[in-house]
């Protein structure tokens, strides 16, 4: 059987830490960049083999993004458990913190379901490299073509931004500090925020960014590129954390003997690489947008199937 080396699992966990949160799709990296370099790089780490150590090695990556994420937000997660808390308890949704717990558990069951469905058959039937490819590229063209009808939608986001100016006094914003971009997210309706969470469904398909598309549906909703990007990683990470919590017996079974150490390697470098990259993408999208990833998915996706292609 195949192993996964420390160097291949310490890249491979950096590369995952980084291209879960950025709207580049981590499973797209996961299945083209060891198929585009080859040689063991190719046997040891294919995503769509039956009984493959590369499965129990991406749990474990997934639970350390997911980690990354809950200390990052931290002091959002402390507001939204206490607010699901108080929800129950007086059986009430008057507060932002309660809204958004509740926003978020309805938002993430339909990915749930999904995922439970047809991620195996997603990944072993379209996980492989042309397909991949293939899904990138459109991935890439999706986020140029959602920013640019973003840009010509900007008078109703505006308005969108002055009604929730408007109800910056409403109860929905209490315990939420003025400005913090989770009160814009509160706000939403439960139709509006369980649309934005079921777009998550595509990322099921290699090349699709869970990050990205859920960007595109949180704009498409009247939030800002920042409000849009904290909405996807606060979905992503009960989602994340889940699917790797749920795929942890691999790990600790068969399949994760001999590469547990190259998990820990990988799992570090992923949590660092996550950390990292949620903080500068919660400050870039402030004042920037989503083309020049865009144009780095089409370009990678193009390469990545030319290359195949010749080799």
């Amino acid at each position: 059987m195949s192993q996964i080396s420390y160097f291949e699992a310490i890249v491979m966990g950096a590369i995952q830490g980084i291209s879960e949160l950025f709207p580049v799709s981590s499973l797209a990296h996961s299945i083209l960049i060891p198929a585009v370099l080859g040689g063991s790089w190719a046997a040891d780490l294919n995503v769509s083999a039956p009984e493959s150590p590369y499965l129990a090695f991406i749990v474990g990556l997934h639970v350390a993004t997911a980690a990354a994420l809950l200390l990052f937000f931290r002091k959002d997660w402390a507001l939204i458990v206490v607010g699901f808390v108080t929800s129950i308890r007086y059986r009430r949704l008057s507060t932002g913190p309660e809204r958004l717990a509740w926003l978020l558990i309805v938002a993430t069951i339909p990915v749930g379901i999904a995922g439970l469905l047809l991620e195996h058959t997603f990944r072993t039937v379209l996980g492989q490299p042309y397909i991949t490819a293939i899904f990138l590229t459109i991935n890439g063209v999706v986020l140029l073509v959602g920013e640019r009808f973003r840009r010509r939608s900007h008078a109703a986001a505006e308005r969108a931004a002055a009604e929730r100016a408007a109800a910056e006094h409403d109860d929905t914003s209490q315990d939420f500090a003025d400005g913090d971009p989770d009160a814009a997210i509160a706000q939403l309706s439960f139709a509006k925020g369980t649309g934005v969470g079921a777009t998550q469904i595509l990322a099921l398909l290699p090349g699709i960014s869970r990050s990205g598309i859920a960007m595109l549906g949180g704009m498409a909703a009247g939030l800002t590129h920042r409000e849009a990007a904290r909405f996807s990683f606060l979905l992503a990470t009960p989602v994340i954390l889940a699917a790797g919590l749920l795929k942890l017996p691999d790990l600790l079974g068969p399949l994760g003997n001999g590469i547990r150490g190259q998990v820990l390697a990988g799992s570090a470098a992923s949590f660092i690489c996550a950390l990292l990259a949620v903080g500068f993408l919660d400050r870039y999208f402030r004042t920037r947008t989503l083309t020049p990833f865009a144009v780095y998915c089409i370009l990678a996706g193009v390469s990545a199937f030319t290359v195949l292609t010749l080799r």
